[in-house]
């Protein structure tokens, strides 16, 4: 009997495709006004540029996670001082901040709260003109499936040219 539920879970397992080995292909977004670049995990849909031209929010169907991108720039700031307001909004928000890393070139930080995992990546460009930064909010109880997720994100997450 036991060796049956084992081959019924073990088969469920195969058989369920986890999110970052999704067979459809994540799409890619592409920010002109900042120069950076983003891939968007399958099961993702923009909810549209806002008139700054800066970024995107974009969400599961379900509304249970969300990645917010965004550009800018580093006026009379660093990165490492925009790191510090950064995590200083979010921990004011109840997030409970539990791993942080930086160098001068990115910054990450990630909490909890309610439930909910945050991830923030931030990455300077443009000789340190600029940024562009993700933020990837999801449920705790996704938090193995996630990891794929988050780790392709820091990778394609890029500021290779300075716009015109």
């Amino acid at each position: 009997m036991f060796l049956k539920y084992a081959s019924v879970a073990a088969l469920a397992l195969v058989a369920t495709p986890s999110f970052a080995a999704s067979p459809i292909a994540w799409s890619i977004y592409q920010n002109d006004r900042y120069g950076y670049e983003i891939a968007i995990p399958p099961g993702f849909r923009g909810q549209g540029e806002p008139d700054a031209h800066d970024g995107q929010v974009f969400k599961t169907a379900d509304e249970k996670s969300e990645l917010t991108v965004w550009g800018g720039f580093l006026v009379d700031t660093t990165l490492a001082d925009d790191f510090t307001n950064g995590k200083g909004d979010h921990m004011g928000k109840g997030w409970a901040i539990t791993y942080q890393a930086s160098t001068p070139g990115w910054t990450s930080y990630s909490g909890t709260k309610a439930q909910q995992v945050l991830y923030v990546r931030e990455i300077t460009g443009c000789s340190g003109q600029q940024y562009a930064t993700f933020e990837f909010t999801y449920p705790s109880t996704s938090i193995n499936a996630m990891k794929p997720v988050v780790e392709k994100l820091v990778g394609s997450l890029k500021q290779d040219a300075c716009p015109d």
